[in-house]
């Protein structure tokens, strides 16, 4: 392990703050661009539109609140990752300021089968774990969706992810496992009690260097410590899911040991009208109200 990982590694494991999720992907990008005050009718194509999500995530980055003292990650969309920032390949941006760079590396989800989504095929995954190795990122992150408390659904996701995160760990990279529970789910409760069954024997059967957890914050409390405290998991995160930040944050805060990786419970009240003394402003009080609740 270079003395880079060996520092990423204590700083994931024992870090006092949060990982912020700019990974918003080709399907999701318009709606994050609205989110931010720019409308559809505002650019044309698809550069266009990466251009815009990639100034918007510049500008996240580089701002003086964004560092280490209580953002601990950054999980990056592949373009994010090629991009720079400041003259500065973005990973290695992250990696000055104290902030642990990680990969989406999920190509999608698959329609739903057996109450759950599971991840489209990547066979891109070994190249890309390469190129983020290259590039001095430390882990990647991967979603599929449980939509129902179906056992032979919640099975098949759990078996797909440690699959594949099989495949990211042998590269030298710390997978994130992001096996989501949809929090409007009739059955989120039943689904969080199947997912923590599956996820404790595939934890306990495998034998790689310690993975991460991405979760939904389940219905609840406390019921995912097992996961926290299992020597198997460096880190367990928890998604915003749908929840604004408010409430988020007060989920958040019922589970301990469990940290935050939200995406749009961080971003919701940035706008590119902002000058950057608001945006600053706004991003600082987010990032200081998210960090409170995972280290509540």
């Amino acid at each position: 392990m270079t003395t880079a990982n060996a520092e990423m590694l204590e700083k994931i494991k024992s870090g006092q703050g949060f990982i912020a999720a700019l990974d918003q992907s080709g399907g999701s990008t318009p709606k994050a661009l609205k989110g931010y005050g720019i409308d559809e009718g505002e650019y044309s194509g698809d550069e266009e539109m990466f251009a815009l999500i990639h100034a918007m995530r510049s500008r996240i980055v580089t701002a003086p609140c964004f560092n280490g003292d209580k953002v601990i990650g950054a999980i990056l969309f592949e373009r994010t990752m090629d991009g720079e920032a400041d003259g500065k390949p973005i990973p290695t941006l992250l990696w000055e300021r104290g902030v642990v760079p990680f990969l989406k590396v999920d190509k999608g989800l698959e329609a739903e089968a057996d109450g759950v989504q599971l991840m489209k095929p990547n066979a891109d995954l070994d190249a890309l774990c390469e190129r983020a190795v290259a590039k001095g990122v430390f882990g990647t992150k991967m979603r599929s969706v449980v939509n129902l408390a179906n056992p032979a659904g919640v099975k098949a996701i759990v078996a797909q992810q440690f699959a594949e995160a099989a495949r990211i760990a042998a590269h030298g990279l710390v997978p994130i496992i992001e096996p989501e529970v949809n929090i409007k789910s009739a059955e989120r409760d039943a689904a969080d009690r199947l997912l923590l069954a599956e996820l404790v024997a595939a934890l306990d059967a495998w034998t790689g260097a310690p993975v991460m957890l991405k979760l939904s914050l389940p219905t609840e409390a406390g019921l995912f410590q097992p996961l926290v405290d299992h020597p198997k998991v460096l880190r367990v995160v928890a998604l915003s899911g749908g929840f604004a930040r408010p409430e988020a944050c007060v989920e958040l805060a019922k589970n301990p040991g469990i940290i935050a990786s939200f995406s749009r419970a961080l971003l919701e009240d940035l706008r590119h009208q902002m000058s950057d003394a608001e945006f600053n402003g706004s991003l600082g009080g987010a990032i200081d109200e998210i960090h409170a609740a995972s280290v509540a």
